[in-house]
């Protein structure tokens, strides 16, 4: 991790969960949606900027702990990208998966365009026409 930032292995705070989702171009959130999320999660990681505080980037595992495991809400604020950090969150996760899980884990993520050459550069690779991600369309 580059100095002028600090990696952290645990949530942020509701406000910064909140704001970095919306401010990173994600769906926002309200607090009642982001507060399960923080504690429900099996793993997390964000980043700080050290100089000012600032939360800029983040991360989260949700899993069984047995053998699946979804990384999710990977996020970077924009003046923050193109400096390695979403990789440090990313390889943060994987690492402690790889370290607590029981062998062979199955590490899955829905790869948003904005992310995909980062994760295609991990060894993330589609998971079609084996699995096809779906999802309940909002009402």
């Amino acid at each position: 991790m580059r100095e002028d930032y600090r990696l952290i292995g645990d949530a942020p705070d509701l406000e910064d969960y909140v704001r970095l989702r919306a401010e990173a171009g994600l769906s926002p959130k309200t607090p009642e949606q982001a507060a399960p999320a923080l504690t429900g999660s099996w793993a997390w990681a964000h980043v700080r900027h050290v100089e000012s505080e600032e939360v800029v980037a983040m991360g989260r595992v949700l899993g069984d702990g047995g053998w699946y495991f979804h990384i999710a809400d990977m996020a970077t604020l924009p003046n923050h990208q193109g400096r390695g950090i979403g990789r440090e969150v990313i390889s943060s996760l994987i690492r402690r998966i790889r370290q607590h899980a029981p062998a062979d884990p199955y590490i899955t993520l829905m790869a948003d365009k904005p992310g995909r050459a980062l994760y295609y550069s991990m060894g993330f690779r589609d998971a079609m026409p084996q699995s096809m991600g779906m999802v309940i369309p909002r009402d």
